[in-house]
């Protein structure tokens, strides 16, 4: 067994290239026996086993730095760097991160856990690099669908133009080897990062324009016809007009040619673009059949690939998935659009059902909302389906193009609020506050899955702007649907439970945990109001008025950023009223970045437990005086 050996990766060294061929079938098995257990991004790491050693072979980290676009690809980079050992503890509450974490290790420079990011970084990289005097390699590895994002073209506009030296790693998984990845290739390849042919490329055009009166137009000429040939030989051409110099296709599983190549790239002194074709979930029948289902993954049978998932209550996803089918079938207008997360939105079922419907730009975020908002001008209704992580990236195009058009965008935002292993990157919870403060916009969050249904129905008559309905990653609460989808009166909250002197105001999946508290303290002769603020924008005035009137403490309980959400408004609200004698106590995230773990444990983390708002509900039963608002953090 060669792996035990590896303590870091300079332990690669004194490998032979066939030991290297070894020990990435041991590392491949090792990912296949540990994601069975825990579960990850097995697809996306099966295909780069032999990329990953091969630059580790060659290069130097962390003096050198390399960069994982996204980083869910960076197990085996884990492995050869010390972390072995603590992969039973993958994506788990204070375990191994399942992206590049940078205080995991000193070899991880660079973490994100959105895609696209890679080659900015290797820009900022390059550049310090060259100011502070030093000169490292400068590696960066981004798939080709990570190339598809703004931010990726925007960084290859600037490389291009600075031309800095570094490597830009394509890792194509969506293309097989083809027959014309053969000789003429491997020799454009090599003969164009010689550096004997760089240099007397260099030396003829300097002759040529010293010739008296012709020696300009003949440089150019011969520029012209060597341009012409590249545009029908080299298949880079994009790339090398961009500025950079393009080698490849190459076999991203053939670690004698990676290792060729990447000596080829340092001949080079400009960027470099190396195309690599890998194979998604490579080694792994299961995961090669179908790299989608496999990207991420739960537990599995590693003999028969069988996902050991419970059997349960669908997700929300899945509710919202086949509710608008059902509202699309009564109204064409309704387009669905998602950047790059058909699968992880739902959106499968619709997109076979109205495949003229369904749209899927990539992973354009920015764009995806500002064609949502011509879509809406024209008078059809867009459902952009994304992530609240993701949706972010769209913050200018929300602001700019669709609020302040007052464009009729119905948002679904999914993984609303704590998304558990995916962790920091991740987090649904900052979506309230970045949103609630735009003009024009509606906010709302369903308690169960038949309030979502109705909140859908809900978003498809309104007609006067912009409107949002958000859904946490979770399974559903498991109530009964109806069949006749009513409109719910915007601006409206429920009343759940009485107050007597108490009452949390609480959203989304934070009102079945209220429901929860209330009870709790009820056999202590506590009794305790539930509000079901399902509007997080407008909020019920009338009601808070109410709350006011009657001398009732309140708690604002929601899972999402304290800092600017649903609390802050109700604070604001009864200072904009003049009633500063009001006990409001918040109960949301504190403002940190909460890690991965499961959503159990990033509750507990923050407090958002039965056990703590029970306790904060027996303290405020046992004060005396009021204030106008109290922050209680967990210890």
């Amino acid at each position: 067994m060669l792996l035990p050996q590896i303590k870091q990766p300079s332990d690669l060294k004194s490998m032979s290239q066939d030991d290297l061929v070894l020990l990435s079938a041991e590392i491949r098995q090792f990912l296949i026996e540990k994601l069975s257990v825990t579960g990850g991004h097995l697809a996306p790491n099966l295909g780069v086993v032999e990329l990953t050693v091969a630059l580790h072979y060659c290069y130097n980290s962390p003096v050198d730095k390399m960069i994982f676009d996204v980083g869910h690809q960076a197990y085996v980079h884990k492995v050869l760097t010390g972390r072995m050992d603590r992969f039973d503890t993958l994506r788990q509450h204070n375990g191994l991160c399942g992206f590049v974490k940078r205080n995991e290790s000193e070899h991880d420079v660079w973490e994100a856990g959105h895609s696209s990011t890679s080659l900015s970084a290797a820009m900022g990289m390059a550049l310090a690099r060259d100011l502070k005097g030093e000169d490292n390699q400068v590696i960066a590895m981004i798939g080709d669908g990570a190339l598809t994002g703004g931010m990726a073209f925007e960084a290859l506009n600037h490389i291009g133009h600075e031309q800095k030296k570094l490597m830009v790693i394509l890792n194509d998984n969506e293309m097989s080897i083809a027959p014309n990845v053969g000789a003429m290739h491997k020799y454009l390849s090599k003969i164009r990062s010689d550096r004997h042919y760089l240099k007397a490329k260099d030396d003829v055009e300097g002759m040529l324009k010293k010739i008296p009166a012709i020696g300009d137009r003949l440089a150019k000429s011969a520029s012209w016809i060597k341009d012409s040939v590249k545009y029908m030989m080299v298949p880079g051409v994009l790339f090398e007009e961009l500025g950079f110099t393009y080698l490849g296709p190459i076999d991203g599983h053939d670690i004698p040619k990676l290792i060729e190549t990447f000596k080829q790239a340092d001949n080079v002194d400009g960027p470099v673009m190396v195309h690599v074709l890998t194979t998604k979930g490579k080694g792994y029948q299961p995961a090669e059949a179908d790299s989608h289902k496999w990207h991420g993954i739960s537990p599995y049978k590693i003999e028969s690939g069988q996902v050991l998932k419970a059997v349960g209550k669908p997700m929300y996803t899945e509710v919202f998935g086949k509710t608008l089918i059902d509202l699309a079938k009564q109204d064409k207008r309704i387009v669905a659009v998602t950047p790059a997360m058909p699968t992880g939105s739902g959106l499968i079922p619709f997109s076979k059902e109205f495949p003229d419907r369904m749209i899927d730009v990539g992973i354009a975020e920015q764009h995806a909302a500002t064609m949502c908002a011509a879509l809406a001008m024209e008078g059809l209704k867009p459902v952009f389906a994304v992530y609240s992580t993701f949706m972010q990236r769209a913050y200018d195009q929300i602001v700019h193009d669709i609020c302040r058009h007052n464009a009729n965008v119905m948002f679904a935002i999914d993984r609303a609020g704590f998304v558990g292993p995916d962790g920091e990157t991740h987090q649904g919870v900052y979506d309230v506050a970045f949103m609630r403060h735009i003009p024009n916009i509606v906010l709302m969050m369903p308690k169960d899955e038949n309030e979502l249904r109705h909140m859908m129905k809900t978003a498809l008559e309104y007609n006067e702007g912009p409107i949002a309905y958000r859904y946490p990653r979770n399974n559903v609460v498991g109530v009964p649907l109806d069949d006749e989808l009513i409109p719910i009166p915007i601006g409206t909250w429920e009343q759940l439970r009485p107050s007597e002197g108490y009452a949390i105001i609480a959203s989304g999946s934070m009102v079945q945990l209220a429901e929860e508290a209330a009870e709790t303290v009820k056999r202590e002769a506590i009794t305790v109001g539930v509000i079901n603020a399902r509007f997080l924008k407008p909020l019920d005035e009338q009601m808070l008025r109410d709350l006011a009137v009657r001398g009732t403490k309140l708690i604002v309980l929601e899972e999402a950023s304290q800092a600017g959400s649903m609390g802050s408004a109700v604070l604001e609200f009864y200072a904009e009223q003049g009633l500063h004698d009001v006990h409001v106590q918040l109960m949301g995230i504190p403002d940190r970045f909460i890690e991965h773990g499961s959503i159990e444990d990033q509750r507990a983390e923050v407090g958002l437990t039965v056990e703590n708002v029970s306790s904060e509900l027996r303290s405020m039963a046992a004060q005396s005086s009021y204030g106008m608002s109290r922050t209680r953090y967990p210890s």
